[in-house]
């Protein structure tokens, strides 16, 4: 068997290497837009504009960490991560970081008691998924759905390996509530792309979104997300679309009597 070369004078060199030994792979010689390693990771943590994530983390063109990467292969610890941010004075946007790293140690707790166990529903459903679809359709998986947003977002997937949380947030719920497919077979579908991919991260927020872990299911309108995506995303065609409408319009429309969305403080809030 034939060893693989492992020195490369640059990443270039590398993709070029690997284009020549794996033709047959889509864009195998396609470079990540991340380096890799723990050099680049420290990099990152100092460019990191943490007093900004409060205000912007929401925003798909907002100040977010983007040490995913670094921190799912071991570049960065997260507890390193942790008292990077608690040595800044303290702020609602240190408070916000440290409670998103938090969010990311409970999944791996859960992972740890639960095992395999998180492939499966955690809770009872908030609304009706039995009858949802057991296989991801093509016009998703190939990002060829008719809508320019969520194209948009499945081809910065396909093309990066990596998405701002919120996309993640939108793209699945699309998938599950929008689409009606399970959410298992879009968890397993994202992580597969996934550059920063953390199996427990990604699945358990999939359970999130699909209220099998959570109290509710989480949905988004036109409103929500020209506020947070706009900036970034393409529109969609007005007529047709199926995220303009109100919340409570919304929620009928998906999941008829099952669930009904609190009221609103101020519109753009997402759930």
């Amino acid at each position: 068997m034939q060893q693989l070369k492992t020195d490369f004078t640059s990443r270039e060199d590398m993709a070029a290497y690997i284009q020549q030994e794996f033709p047959w792979l889509e864009s195998p010689g396609d470079l990540s837009p991340y380096v890799g390693g723990r050099k680049a990771g420290l990099a990152r943590l100092q460019e990191f504009k943490i007093e900004k994530y409060g205000k912007e983390r929401n925003f798909l063109n907002g100040e977010v960490s983007r040490l995913s990467p670094y921190i799912s292969r071991g570049c960065l610890e997260l507890e390193e991560v942790r008292q990077w941010a608690l040595q800044h004075p303290m702020s609602k946007s240190v408070e916000s970081f440290v409670s998103e790293l938090a969010w990311r140690g409970f999944f791996h707790l859960v992972y740890q008691e639960e095992g395999t166990g998180i492939l499966a529903d955690l809770e009872p459903p908030k609304v009706s998924l039995e009858k949802h679809q057991t296989t991801l359709p093509d016009d998703i998986a190939r990002g060829e759905t008719g809508l320019p947003s969520m194209d948009g977002l499945i081809g910065m997937l396909r093309e990066t390996g990596y998405l701002h949380n919120h996309a993640r947030m939108y793209l699945a719920s699309y998938v599950v509530h929008f689409r009606k497919v399970s959410w298992r077979s879009g968890a397993d579908w994202m992580y597969a792309l996934l550059i920063d991919g953390d199996f427990a991260s990604n699945h358990l927020s999939w359970q999130w979104v699909a209220s099998t872990f959570s109290n509710k299911p989480y949905i988004f309108n036109r409103e929500n997300l020209e506020r947070y995506a706009g900036a970034v995303l393409p529109g969609d065609p007005r007529q047709g679309d199926p995220f303009d409408y109100s919340y409570e319009v919304l929620a009928e429309r998906l999941f008829g009597g099952e669930y009904r969305p609190e009221p609103r403080r101020s519109s753009g809030n997402y759930q």
